[in-house]
């Protein structure tokens, strides 16, 4: 995990999320980590990973995608999480065939 970076990204309702995350998997060359969480509250979370560059520049379109739907509460990058950072991230969504 210490070569690859991780981003989150929590907006206030599953609408506008959807939306940040189908622009971020789209903008760059990053994965969907898990399924999106809603953390309650109307709060929901989704996190990708990928190269530093392609993490942020994702974040950032998923960003500004989520804002024109609804609220964005927050955003996170992290460049080259620690090795065991990855106990506690959720597992990689399944390929289908």
């Amino acid at each position: 995990m210490a070569q690859k970076a991780i981003g989150m990204i929590e907006t206030k309702g599953l609408a506008c999320l959807v939306q940040a995350t189908d622009a971020m998997l789209k903008a760059a060359d990053v994965k969907l980590i898990g399924p999106m969480k809603s953390v309650g509250s109307a709060l929901c979370a989704a996190m990708i990973e990928g190269d530093v560059a392609a993490v942020k520049a994702s974040i950032e379109v998923g960003t500004q995608a989520a804002s024109e739907y609804g609220e964005v509460v927050s955003v996170q990058v992290i460049p080259r999480p620690h090795d065991e950072v990855a106990a506690i991230l959720p597992k990689p969504a399944a390929a289908k065939k």
